[in-house]
């Protein structure tokens, strides 16, 4: 199959021909349709999991994945043939992706069946980046009335928090540049818009003098961020600021369950969500997307794979 990989630590990704994984027991056999790119997967790509996470060369980059069931392994009842699903590749090592044609993935976790209405390029940018900011916000639940501050707010992530905290009835501060970016996060729900590349701590004291109840941190300074927290306040952090760094962190690994995954699928059925793509890339683009996904873009960046 075509497949995105690193042939070894420090080789760039490209593109090349692998063999086709084969489902063991409880796995999942899916014929990928779409991905996108999210920060693990250039991390993965920089070298930045070497010596934290086994690799298994060549490496398929690619967490998301959505498409449709190809084969099964023994054991697995909850999938057959044929069925269309999406979700997160969740292996303790490093070697299977959704930046390929196929991808064997557990029966029980990081995968659940995609309903009708959802097309796959949708499913393909939804599956990290929507737990992710479940799971941050689950981790400073914000009550209706109290505010909350997204920081790394036009990123994939941070696109899809702003919506469910503004849902939940947070007033929500975001971080974005002046002009389209402010625009961007206004139209999903921000109450407020701090200047990034200003100094926004100002700017949000300025706003909420006494602090914020919430801070999810997907970018900036986590010690900065953490100091605009009013008493009492909670920091969920994707970049691995946790309670070691200050009592009021959490770091938080996203974990796709079922539950999770049905729900942000829900939710985007409903039209109670959006999961905005800038743009997509055909398979053989992976290494451009990467560049331009360092480049900072306004909500996913969604890969084509078949």
């Amino acid at each position: 199959m075509r497949a995105v990989v690193i042939a070894e630590q420090g080789a760039n990704p490209a593109l090349s021909e692998v063999p086709t994984p084969q489902p063991a027991a409880g796995e999942v056999l899916v014929r990928v349709q779409a991905s996108s790119v999210n920060g693990f997967d250039t991390a993965v790509a920089a070298g930045y999991l070497a010596g934290t996470m086994e690799h298994r060369f060549p490496v398929v980059l690619g967490k998301d994945f959505a498409g449709t069931v190809a084969a099964v392994g023994d054991g697995v009842t909850r999938f057959a043939a044929g069925q269309p699903v999406f979700g997160v590749v969740m292996k303790p090592f490093l070697g299977d992706g959704g930046f390929g044609e196929y991808v064997t993935v557990s029966d029980q976790i990081g995968i659940t069946a995609l309903p009708a209405g959802i097309g796959p390029a949708t499913a393909g940018a939804l599956g990290l980046a929507g737990t992710a900011a479940l799971d941050s916000l689950a981790a400073v639940a914000p009550e209706p009335g109290q505010t909350v501050l997204v920081s790394g707010a036009t990123g994939g992530v941070g696109a899809i928090a702003i919506q469910y905290a503004a849902a939940a009835g947070a007033r929500v501060i975001a971080t974005a540049r002046p002009g389209t970016e402010t625009e961007f996060v206004r139209g999903l729900g921000a109450t407020e818009v701090v200047d990034h590349t200003g100094d926004v701590s100002a700017q949000v004291r300025a706003i909420s003098p006494d602090g914020v109840n919430a801070v999810l941190h997907l970018a900036g300074d986590g010690p900065a961020l953490a100091g605009l927290l009013a008493e009492k306040g909670r920091l969920a952090s994707t970049l691995g600021f946790g309670a070691d760094q200050h009592p009021a962190a959490t770091f938080v690994y996203a974990n796709p369950s079922a539950d999770t995954l049905d729900r942000l699928a829900a939710d985007v059925a409903a039209g109670r969500l959006t999961v905005p793509v800038a743009r997509a890339y055909p398979l053989a683009e992976v290494p451009t997307a990467f560049g331009d996904f360092a480049g900072g873009t306004l909500g996913k960046i969604a890969i084509t794979v078949a």
